[in-house]
């Protein structure tokens, strides 16, 4: 039985195959129901990986199983008002169905806490759907917790506001 063998890497924006197995990673998990169910628009699809080489505080885990893109983390760093200090939010982590149960996610969290250790962040932030059993479990596995200041006023929640 062969072993199989698994690289996770920063990605180079603006090296052609980082950015193509990028947007290729980042396209499955939008077509996913998880990431929405349809596939990313062209524009962005042209755009994303020289858009993100222009974010100082952006960078993107790519992960390969013998050499197949299988999954990913895109997070970008924040900052922490009550802490005072830097934080990494995992904006996108997503592993390919047929790599799904060989402990990618994990992997990559991994990765991405010893870049926020690195550059001395104080948490790691993400959002998770609330039907998506499995990526919680997966999170709470590596410590991850809903969070509340005050028990009283209950957990905080994401929202947003689009702008176009």
């Amino acid at each position: 039985m062969s072993t199989m063998k698994i690289d996770i890497i920063r990605a180079d924006y603006r090296d052609p195959r980082h950015a193509r197995d990028l947007v290729y990673l980042l396209n499955a998990y939008a077509e996913d129901p998880m990431g929405g169910g349809r596939a990313l628009p062209a524009s962005v699809r042209d755009k994303l990986a020289a858009a993100l080489a222009e974010l100082p505080h952006a960078f993107s885990l790519l992960c390969y199983v013998d050499g197949a893109p299988a999954g990913l983390a895109n997070c970008l760093e924040g900052f922490s008002t009550f802490r005072c200090r830097k934080l990494v939010n995992i904006h996108d982590i997503a592993v390919l169905p047929a790599f799904r149960g060989m402990g990618l996610a994990r992997r990559l969290l991994e990765q991405v806490e010893t870049v926020a250790r690195e550059r001395g962040c104080c948490k790691l932030t993400l959002e998770v759907l609330e039907g998506n059993a499995g990526a919680q479990a997966a999170y709470r596995k590596f410590g991850f917790a809903s969070y509340e200041l005050d028990p009283a006023l209950g957990r905080a929640m994401f929202w947003e506001k689009p702008l176009d």
